[in-house]
């Protein structure tokens, strides 16, 4: 049995760049089978043959079954799989990342570890989030302060926008029902959004628990990222949605969040914000080394050196590297 630091040579089939991958495919009420090197689709419509080494993430909606051969035929290849809700709005569980590498896995820790580049990335959030306004130079509890009085602007604004009486944020855990139309709108719609950042943070091989902003749970780093768009997305998207009507609210937002998520390409989006935090200095979302298939061994200066190697202090490798 060959080690991990001994895998034989990637075959053409693996060899699709990142940036040259279908960012994530979605599949519900179907299938999923494998044929030679493609994966297949099968419903009361026919059969769809999807080539796996194409498959950035595979998403599986609700009503999809999946054999052991075509999850073999994706692990190979480096395309990770989460089971979502319909339309990926809800987020179960995953296999695989798709990233080889470590590098964005790397490149988090190294920036929540301290505590000047923890705050530089949560300034860069508040410029995503809000680029008419610099927060250089600004503290945590700035930070916050501000984005508390954008946040509720936007409530403001919104309101006025449609019509929407608005009496304040409202939600009582595991009451849904207890809020007005557009609070319960506004839930359904964070719901949302955790799903959807949670499936991307971890198929990109992040952690989801080391938050920039959010800290403390499991799932902080995602709470960090689904805020990116709430009140571009979320926010203006739930007083639409209460706008038209006052019934079944919740499955009404969870419907136009995915339409808006499609026609938004929001999913791409979300995969080069979090590579731009986490990588500032990257030239370009591909170059982030999600597709390298690289395992090296770390030594003093920061060096890296190839594993597979007995580095025993001979003449072949030399001392300098220790």
């Amino acid at each position: 049995m060959s080690t991990v630091s001994r895998r034989p040579a990637l075959t053409p089939r693996q060899l699709t760049r990142t940036d040259e991958r279908l960012s994530f495919v979605y599949l519900e009420r179907c299938t999923i089978h494998r044929d030679a090197n493609a994966i297949t689709a099968q419903d009361a419509e026919g059969t769809t043959h999807i080539p796996s080494a194409t498959i950035g993430t595979l998403l599986l909606g609700p009503g999809t079954r999946v054999t052991h051969q075509a999850m073999s035929v994706l692990g190979e290849t480096g395309a990770a799989v989460c089971w979502v809700g319909e339309h990926g709005v809800r987020y179960y569980a995953s296999g695989r990342a798709l990233s080889r590498s470590s590098t964005l896995m790397e490149a988090q820790a190294r920036q929540w570890a301290n505590s000047r580049s923890r705050l530089a990335v949560a300034r860069e959030m508040y410029r995503l989030r809000f680029p008419d306004e610099d927060p250089a130079g600004l503290t945590r509890h700035e930070l916050l302060g501000r984005e508390g009085r954008r946040v509720k602007d936007c409530y403001r604004a919104e309101a006025a926008r449609t019509g929407v009486p608005w009496r304040g944020r409202r939600y009582t855990p595991g009451d849904f029902t207890s809020g007005d139309a557009v609070n319960q709108a506004i839930t359904a719609a964070a719901q949302c959004m955790y799903g959807i950042a949670h499936a991307v943070v971890t198929s990109l091989g992040c952690s989801p628990a080391l938050g920039f902003i959010h800290s403390g749970h499991e799932l902080s780093f995602v709470l960090d990222v689904a805020d990116l768009y709430k009140t571009e997305i979320g926010i203006p998207l739930a007083f639409d949605v209460a706008a038209q009507d006052e019934e079944d609210t919740g499955p009404r937002t969870r419907r136009a969040l995915r339409d808006r998520i499609n026609e938004t390409s929001l999913l791409n989006r979300c995969v080069n914000d979090i590579k731009h935090l986490l990588l500032p200095e990257t030239a370009s979302p591909s170059d982030a080394g999600g597709d390298r298939d690289v395992v090296t061994l770390q030594s003093d200066h920061g060096h890296q050196v190839t594993s597979g190697v007995n580095y025993d202090g001979s003449e072949d490798y030399g001392d300098e590297l220790w």
